[in-house]
């Protein structure tokens, strides 16, 4: 049937509350959005081109550059990629210390999506004291790694650093201040009435919906789907990982689930700094030739890196699929058509944690 259309509007590609450029393009009847197209393409950057004919020791740093906010398990991803296809094996210690990195960077990753969306609907407040608590996680993963972005920590067949007992009960103590402070400003968000107004029954997407367009990651978890990459994982299901979901399929159940995952990685913290094995960091072994498909969970969902590689381990092919090309598909697809208000589309957008330096790498 054909739509009547009042007016097509287009917001972006520089857009206040867009942590990175593109267009969405609305069209609208009266107030109501009855179609949504987001316009990627405003910062391509090439670089799976850029590492084909390189070695190893080179995409390992190109990798983490694909997303500044999910650095770590770029970083992860492919080095496991690398070993699996190389038969490198891990010690005990150096796997649970790759957690531990992660989760710290999957922290972070969620606050800043949580701040983006509160800044969005114009809870300032809120979303200042989350990046506070946010600048907590970002010193402990310096503490661990020596850097806050680009921390290139996991390397072939172990860890760069060993923390020392120093190190690690500093981050046990930070995650007792990032649990008070995270509950604190969850329960503010749970129940602010201004927050509900903005949040609960917006951007709505169905379980159905989100399997048919593969939504994946807190985006397809807010609709009930249970599939998270964690749960393959041998070192998290050594730490009894289990995904958290939940049913609403709104904006305020996508970032409800964030607050919720964010007090999971403290408590996987915790239960691998108690639990730390002994024995080195470093396992050895030598990268060499092969091709194989692997997959992570970023903060963002399911990240896939499929590599091949030459007998001295440079890289021949590569591909990275993330998780937001999906995400920002299902946004423009379910979420945005059908909110009764304009002034909802960025804010279900950026309930949907898109990364266009991910999507556009």
């Amino acid at each position: 049937m054909k739509k009547t259309v009042d007016v097509s509007i287009p917001l972006g590609p520089v857009h206040p509350i867009f942590k990175e450029p593109c267009r969405i393009k609305c069209e609208t009847f009266g107030e109501q959005v009855l179609a949504a197209e987001v316009e990627l393409g405003y910062m391509k950057k090439g670089i799976e081109r850029i590492m084909v004919g390189r070695p190893w020791q080179e995409v390992m740093f190109l990798a983490e550059r694909v997303c500044g906010i999910c650095s770590v398990i770029h970083n992860f991803v492919f080095i496991e990629t690398m070993e699996k296809i190389s038969g490198v094996t891990v010690p005990d210690r150096a796997a649970y210390l790759r957690v531990l990195a992660n989760e710290l960077d999957r922290m972070q990753s969620h606050l800043i999506a949580n701040f983006s969306y509160c800044y969005t609907i114009e809870h300032e407040t809120i979303g200042m004291y989350l990046l506070n608590i946010r600048e907590t996680v970002m010193d402990m993963l310096e503490y661990l790694t020596g850097a806050r972005v680009t921390c290139a920590y996991i390397v072939p067949g172990g860890v760069r650093f060993d923390p020392d007992n120093e190190d690690l009960t500093r981050i046990m103590t930070a995650m007792d201040d990032v649990e008070r402070e995270t509950r604190r400003y969850m329960s503010m968000f749970e129940s602010g009435p201004l927050i509900g107004l903005r949040s609960k029954g917006i951007g709505v997407m169905t379980r159905e919906q989100a399997e048919l367009i593969h939504a994946v990651g807190p985006t397809a978890r807010a609709c009930g789907i249970t599939t998270d990459c964690r749960s393959d994982h041998p070192t998290y299901q050594r730490l009894n990982f289990s995904p958290l979901v939940r049913t609403e399929g709104d904006n305020y159940a996508r970032v409800m689930l964030r607050f919720q995952e964010i007090l999971q990685s403290v408590d996987l913290i915790r239960t691998i700094i108690r639990t730390l094995p002994e024995g080195k960091i470093r396992g050895g072994g030598t990268i060499g030739r092969g091709e194989t498909t692997h997959k992570g969970e970023a903060p963002r969902g399911e990240l896939t890196y499929r590599i091949k590689s030459d007998t001295h381990g440079r890289v021949q092919e590569i591909s990275i699929q993330t998780p937001s090309i999906m995400n920002i598909e299902a946004c423009a697809r379910y979420m945005i058509p059908g909110v009764t208000s304009v002034a909802d589309v960025t804010a279900a957008y950026i309930s949907s944690d898109p990364c266009v330096a991910c999507t556009e790498r």
